[in-house]
């Protein structure tokens, strides 16, 4: 899934940012040979040798060696973007899909940004899914430790999307559980089925705590990877 040109911003707050990067421009792919290869939770950081020298690139984790030639497409570059991961601060760096000839298909963008964030109206209840590893909203946020890498079963209300964010959408899930107030009513979900906002689902996925995409992007829980059902 490749992203659209106009790229919106997720809804972070702007203190998550300990640089704030100039906004992005779109540029032409980028080829050359791999000198160096760094691989964070969900992103492969790659310095490319090209034709007009180095650069830095962002794309989806994959097993990239140094020495492999690569072409990165769909490409936006970033200036004054920094990883808190890495903890290292680019001067400028292209996010895009990796071209692969020897894949069955190209690798998704990678971005700190997606399609769109829409907001849905306060959910008030939805009934809990039934059956083993089922759990509310406020059971996953409150229990995340206990639950790492364990399997869940959510049922609840889709009340903001974002599409096409490193292969994955990103779907956020209230169920009338949690306090708003204490940020335990909301889950993020990834997966690759599409939903909309308003839309009641069952998700099944594996959660996943202190995830660190880098940029300021961090999340204490979520759930990751999941089957959607309506």
């Amino acid at each position: 899934m490749k992203l659209a040109n106009v790229l919106a911003a997720f809804t972070l707050a702007a203190s998550s940012f300990t640089v704030q990067a100039t906004p992005p421009q779109q540029t032409p792919a980028v080829q050359g040979e791999v000198l160096e290869v760094k691989d964070v939770d969900l992103y492969t950081y790659l310095r490319i040798k090209t034709k007009d020298g180095e650069i830095w690139a962002a794309v989806s984790k994959a097993p990239i060696k140094k020495g492999a030639q690569v072409s990165i497409e769909n490409s936006t570059v970033m200036e004054n973007f920094e990883s808190k991961t890495l903890k290292k601060k680019f001067d400028k760096i292209v996010f895009g899909s990796l071209a692969n000839p020897n894949a069955k298909s190209p690798l998704p963008m990678a971005t700190p940004h997606g399609d769109a964030a829409v907001a849905g109206a306060p959910v008030s209840k939805v009934d809990k899914a039934t059956g083993p590893n089922a759990k509310t909203v406020a059971e996953v946020v409150a229990g995340g430790a206990a639950l790492k890498d364990k399997p869940v079963l959510l049922r609840g209300q889709v009340v903001k999307v974002n599409l096409g964010i490193l292969g994955k959408n990103w779907l956020h899930l209230q169920d009338g559980s949690g306090s708003a107030a204490k940020g335990t009513n909301d889950i993020l979900v990834t997966t690759k089925d599409k939903a909309v906002v308003g839309a009641i689902v069952t998700a099944k996925g594996t959660v996943r705590t202190d995830v660190n995409l880098g940029a300021g992007y961090s999340y204490a829980v979520l759930i990751d990877d999941a089957a959607l059902q309506k």
